[in-house]
Order: C-alpha cells, then sequence, then structure tokens
C-alpha cells in the first residue's frame, strides 16, 4: 500500500516513484537508476455519459522515472530526478517532474517542477491508488508537482522539516509554505503544515493542515483537517483513512469532504465521496485493483475505476 511507512512518504517527496528501480550505472560515485510502469485502466461513471459518449473511459497511462546521484565531496552530493507520463486519451508527454539539487550534512536543497512541502502532510490519508486526497486540494501552494518550486529538507531524528518557496513568472506573485512531521517508534506519525499565496493588490490566501496516522504494517489508521482562507471564503476539508492487509491483498476505504463557507455564512459542499478499493499485489512489479467512489455531492455521480500494473 501507499502507506507503508513515513520515511517512504517523505522519501518521495524527492525520489517519486523510483522505489525498486533498476541501478544501471554505477562508477566512482556516480550513480543512475531507471524505473517506472505500464498501467492499463479504465472509469466507468454516468457522469460521463451524454449524446456522444457512454459510461466508460479509458484512464491507461505509462510513466518514466530516472534519478541520478553524484558524489562531489565527502559531504557533499548533487542528484537529478525526472519523470515523463504519457496518457492514452491523448498521447501527449507530460512532465510530471523535473528537478535537480544537492545534498549535505545541513539537508537538501533543490529546484524545478516538484512538490509542495504540504504534499507530505497530504499523504497521511492520500492512501488509494484509485484515488483520494481531494478534500485537502485546496489553495494553489498546497498542491503537488509545483513548477518554479526551491524545497529545503532535512530529517532530525524523528522530525522531519520541510520548506518550499514556488517564484511565478507573473510579477508580484508567489508561494511559499513548511511543513514538519514527527515520526514515534510506536508507530504512530504527526504532521502539521503552514503555505500562503501572495499577489500584489489581492488579499493572500492561507493554507493550515493537521494530520496524524498509526501503522502497524497491517493496519493503518489516519485523519487530517485543514482550513484554508482566500479573499472573503473559508474552505474546511475533512480526510479519513484506513487501511487493511492480509498477505497480497490491500483494502482501503477513505472517506473526503470539502465545505466552502462565504463571508455571510453561507456554507456549501464542495468534495464528499466515500470510497473503497481492492488491490492484489503478485509481486512487487505486478498488483490489480478495483475501487469504487460513492459521491455524496446533490447531483454527484458514483465512479468505478479498474486497473492493471506492471512496475520496472
Amino acid at each position: 500500500m501507499k502507506h507503508t511507512t513515513l520515511a517512504i512518504t517523505i522519501s518521495s517527496l524527492f525520489f517519486t516513484g523510483l522505489a525498486g528501480a533498476a541501478t544501471v550505472y554505477d562508477n566512482n560515485g556516480t550513480t543512475l537508476k531507471i524505473g517506472g510502469r505500464a498501467e492499463a485502466r479504465f472509469e466507468m461513471s454516468k457522469a460521463y455519459e451524454d449524446e456522444d459518449n457512454s459510461t466508460f473511459q479509458d484512464k491507461s497511462r505509462a510513466r518514466i522515472k530516472l534519478k541520478g546521484t553524484t558524489k562531489i565531496t565527502d559531504e557533499l552530493s548533487a542528484f537529478g530526478v525526472y519523470e515523463l507520463e504519457v496518457k492514452d486519451d491523448d498521447d501527449k508527454i507530460k512532465n510530471r517532474y523535473l528537478y535537480a539539487g544537492l545534498k549535505t550534512q545541513a539537508g537538501k536543497i533543490s529546484y524545478g517542477k516538484q512538490d509542495s512541502a504540504q504534499v507530505i502532510i497530504r499523504d497521511f490519508t492520500d492512501i488509494m491508488t484509485t484515488g483520494s486526497g481531494d478534500a485537502s486540494e485546496i489553495i494553489s501552494g498546497s498542491k503537488d508537482k509545483r513548477e518554479n518550486n526551491f524545497v529545503y529538507n532535512n530529517t532530525f531524528n524523528d522530525i522531519t522539516l520541510t520548506a518550499n518557496y514556488v517564484a511565478s513568472s507573473e510579477k508580484d506573485k508567489s508561494s511559499y509554505g513548511a511543513s514538519a512531521t514527527y515520526q514515534s517508534p510506536m508507530g504512530f506519525a504527526l504532521g502539521a503544515g503552514y503555505v500562503t499565496d501572495t499577489t500584489k493588490g489581492a488579499d493572500d490566501s492561507n493554507q493550515y493542515t493537521l494530520a496524524a496516522n498509526y501503522d502497524n504494517s497491517d493496519i493503518y489508521l489516519a485523519g487530517l483537517y485543514t482550513v484554508a482562507s482566500e479573499g472573503k471564503k473559508d474552505t474546511y476539508g475533512y480526510e479519513l483513512a484506513a487501511g487493511y492487509k492480509v498477505n497480497k491483498l490491500s483494502l482501503n476505504t477513505v472517506y473526503n469532504k470539502q465545505t466552502e463557507e462565504d463571508i455571510a455564512g453561507k456554507a456549501s459542499d464542495k468534495v464528499e465521496y466515500i470510497a473503497a478499493e481492492a488491490i492484489y499485489k503478485f509481486n512487487k512489479h505486478f498488483r490489480t485493483y478495483i475501487g469504487h467512489q460513492f459521491n455524496q455531492l446533490e447531483n454527484g455521480e458514483d465512479t468505478t475505476q479498474v486497473g492493471i500494473r506492471y512496475t520496472f
């Protein structure tokens, strides 16, 4: 499952999806790893149906991931990460991640297209292969795969600190944030994050997030609460997640809700669903899965996703 340990979650901020990748070059302190996936999947939902389209939508995709590292001195090394994705519905190559940086005894610093500091906190409850974590994605600075992103990360015993700054090509516009996580030896973890988006002449947007989880390898439980202010509206997000693993079968379920409240106090739900999935891992390279999202919004439609994934 996606939540095996918080350490993997933290590592993924810098080396996204490269667990189990093959080392194709290793010489004199320089290494290159390559990995990826081929994922054939489809969704069925009445939301896709109209005069020309059925309820069936293909969502197949493929990814290639590369990570290079090189030792400069005993206390300094450099790294670069690139990940591309091709989807079957448009055949366009998308750069998911593209960044490089330095690793020192004082931590890691990198620049490029990479996750914000908030993603570590979001991943406490974003555990599903078939979709989760929507309620905590509110202001722009809290999202993953942010371009022009400077990130600093360091771990002190059981505490990991992350900070990021997103520069913008638009004048007088930027975003910055920070997060902290604590991993207890007893199997539980805590996380907190803050992010703000600034635009000259407009009110700042701010978001605060708290999360906690418990993981004993077979059972995983997590909860998240977030609140954001954007101009004259406030948005609240709640996420609960649970997972159970027995042998090669993993069962996950989540509840996501996001409510927006205007200056007059009128509230409206933007996200609300219950989702459940089953994943069967034949080995570390091959899995199948099926998930269903029960949409709780008025006039919302349920969605079923089925997939087969080969990871290399």
